[in-house]
């Protein structure tokens, strides 16, 4: 890469450079190596008073980091940008980034103490007049990763430091709701309707929510127990003088999604017409999500061709419930052509990388090769991948298959472009290899993975990597 860059001359600018890391999303290696590359690099002609990294491109290295849970080389990047000279400083998105990445790998305590010191890198004073906002994120992250608990904590740490509003109770609200604590959730409401704080269109859906989530729906009389409960939040939101919003509706059609009633959805998709809400992206794919899982698969590519007469562009989420439906059908043949259709037809849509995991493992395990080989090019052609579970999948696969040696070329590649396989991914080939009395295979791919974990700790000595082993 490095070489290339030289030998054709390209010059490489901030926006440049932030295409090139974002391209690396999931391949944090190669992307540290480009990082480290273009902190040495001198550009021609002379640099301008910008730097070339900027702060946009430290964040972005640091949540690809992050994201692998190097987060050693996230706090070194960070002091590094702090003693520069240049205008790289760390910001609110930075310390952001490295605190949603943190809860996400459960390190709570340690998000807290980031946050805290935010204010010891970009000053007290400018801490102080953006705590509100800097507090709102750092509960509303722990909340959607399901540490309610930890939240409440520093919640009743901070009452002193700031007035509690209808955000900060709906946050909290939505937390309890989130781990199934319909009961807790009730409890703040009450508490926030007690202090005189009103709640808004956004609490009562979080509420309804939390309320129609948490029933396993099946058909013994909890679906509609659910329902009771949930026209009754809409009467008392009425009663409060709101009136529910494509939200609301939304929500409900997710619930006669999962309980798999296609003309309940229906029905509720035309009272919303009537009633002058347009229907939103989410409202759509619900019920798009449940024509598919009831095998109305003629209704759901109507309904599709309504949303974008109706200027409602579809998503690969969208298009996905088409492809899971195909696959619990084995139908590979239709997987395929429907996704050629998707290509074809909305040029500007992108499969993500959940549509070619789930095609890839769909032709895998119905034997279709040459359909596999092909999403894998295309997947990485797109530069959306693959990630690890797209390794993953193909591993196990090819383990499966007994191609050993294909399952050993792309076992490598995975570590090499950064990636921390799972432990039965290990397990699956070596007990393969053992099986297929190919013991001089797997001394060769370990001693392989020796080298490259030497090469990995040489290559960045000066970050605190730590080396992939298991």
């Amino acid at each position: 890469m490095e070489s290339s860059l030289q030998l054709y001359g390209i010059s490489l600018s901030p926006p440049l450079i932030h295409q090139t890391l974002l391209r690396l999303n999931h391949q944090s290696k190669i992307a540290l190596a480009f990082f480290k590359y273009t902190q040495f690099h001198k550009p021609s002609p002379p640099p301008s008073s910008s730097p070339l990294l900027d702060t946009a491109a430290y964040n972005i290295i640091i949540d690809i980091l992050c994201k692998v849970r190097q987060f050693d080389v996230a706090w070194q990047l960070i002091l590094q940008m702090d003693s520069q000279e240049s205008g790289s400083k760390p910001d609110f998105t930075t310390f952001f980034v490295l605190i949603r990445r943190l809860i996400s790998a459960g390190l709570t305590r340690t998000a807290v103490r980031a946050f805290y010191d935010i204010g010891i890198f970009l000053g007290t004073d400018t801490f102080e007049s953006s705590f509100s906002f800097c507090f709102s994120y750092l509960l509303d992250t722990l909340c959607k990763y399901g540490y309610v608990k930890v939240a409440v904590e520093v919640f009743n740490k901070e009452k002193y430091r700031l007035e509690a509003d209808t955000k900060l109770y709906t946050i909290l609200i939505y937390g309890w709701c989130k781990v199934g604590r319909i009961d807790m959730g009730r409890k703040f409401f009450g508490e926030m309707l007690e202090r005189g704080i009103g709640a808004n269109v956004v609490t009562y859906n979080v509420l309804l929510n939390g309320i129609c989530r948490r029933a396993s729906l099946h058909p013994d009389g909890r679906f509609e127990r659910v329902i009771r409960e949930a026209e009754e939040v809409f009467d008392e939101m009425r009663e409060r003088g709101l009136e529910p919003d494509v939200t609301s509706y939304s929500i409900l059609l997710h619930v006669y999604s999962r309980a798999h009633k296609p003309q309940l959805c229906l029905d509720k998709l035309v009272m919303m017409k009537e009633k002058g809400i347009g229907p939103s992206l989410a409202t759509y794919t619900s019920v798009v999500k449940c024509l598919c899982s009831c095998g109305r698969m003629d209704d759901a590519e109507e309904l599709l061709n309504e949303m974008v007469r109706c200027g409602v562009t579809p998503t690969a989420e969208t298009y996905n419930c088409f492809f899971k439906e195909y696959r619990g059908r084995k139908d590979a043949e239709g997987a395929m052509k429907f996704y050629k259709r998707m290509k074809e037809e909305d040029s500007l849509l992108s499969p993500d990388m959940h549509t070619y995991n789930i095609l890839l493992g769909t032709f895998l395990k119905l034997g279709k090769m040459g359909l596999a080989w092909e999403i894998w090019d295309d997947m990485n052609t797109s530069g959306v991948g693959p990630d690890l579970d797209a390794y993953t999948i193909l591993v196990h696969a090819l383990c499966e298959k007994r191609r050993w040696r294909r399952a050993c070329e792309y076992f490598v590649e995975m570590i090499e472009k950064g990636f921390l396989p799972q432990k039965i991914t290990f397990e699956t080939l070596y007990r393969g290899l053992i099986q297929a009395d190919m013991l001089r295979t797997w001394r060769r791919l370990k001693k392989k993975l020796e080298e490259e974990s030497i090469t990995f700790s040489s290559e960045f000595k000066e970050y605190h990597l730590k080396p992939y082993n298991r």
